[in-house]
């Protein structure tokens, strides 16, 4: 089943040169996302009554033509296959002119929202989603984003009211705006990435203290979000 909408680009939306930004391109994403399980009674609003809630876990995204400010979004979304307890979704992005500029896929998991556990999807939920096996975006799985062993740049960052969501952790957009916050000049300065990968670990809260750190490994800029002490490793985002 696809899931389709239209978006119009806004001015909080472009990076340099007026281009739309990675963060924004996850943020059309995720609310996508969001609006196909609305539609089938598994949103937001309907937490209420089922206790489910879908986790992020996973982002690759790669953007093949560049869309510009004031054009018009065309987002195509499915569910490419759901097993055991995770979900995996895909997504396209076209631009006024009907061209494929964005490709991405992503990885969920199912929570209860009372108890805080792990759930494995029914078989009414599983029909309803009409996974579409067939309709891949990307021909390989995601590989492991492997923790360099030595680092160039680091930041400490304590988050703060603003980067928190509705359910009191740091919202999933704000951890590629702490990667970019970490990088060197020069490397900031080249942007954007054509290629964005984000693997969540473990939710940062109001309050916390995590460090960012930096390294460019065979050409590809890695960075992961750790606590203070490095023992609770928050994710790790590789751009190139």
């Amino acid at each position: 089943m696809i899931f389709k909408e239209t978006a119009k680009i806004g001015l909080k939306d472009i990076e340099k040169d007026n281009i739309l930004g990675n963060k924004a391109i996850l943020k059309f994403f995720e609310n996508i996302a969001g609006h196909h399980s609305d539609s089938l009674g598994y949103g937001l609003n309907n937490s209420n009554e089922t206790h489910l809630s879908w986790i992020l876990l996973e982002w690759k995204i790669r953007s093949i033509k560049r869309i510009e400010y004031g054009e018009e979004l065309h987002i195509d979304t499915w569910s490419r296959s759901i097993e055991k307890y995770y979900a995996n979704r895909d997504f396209n992005m076209y631009n006024s002119k009907g061209e494929l500029c964005v490709i991405g896929t992503s990885k969920w998991l199912l929570i209860n929202t009372e108890k805080g556990s792990i759930v494995k999807p029914d078989e009414t939920m599983i029909a309803k989603y009409e996974s579409e096996s067939e309709r891949k975006v990307f021909e390989e799985d995601l590989e492991k984003i492997k923790a360099p062993e030595e680092y160039t740049n680091e930041m400490l960052y304590t988050v703060k009211r603003k980067d928190i969501d509705f359910i009191g952790h740091m919202h999933n957009l704000y951890y590629l705006d702490l990667a970019y916050e970490v990088l060197p000049d020069e490397v900031y300065e080249k942007r954007l990435f054509n290629d964005v990968r984000i693997t969540y670990k473990k939710e940062i809260k109001l309050g916390e203290t995590v460090k960012c750190k930096y390294a460019n490994v065979e050409n590809k800029h890695v960075v992961v979000i750790t606590s203070e002490d490095d023992k609770t490793v928050h994710a790790l985002i590789e751009l190139e």
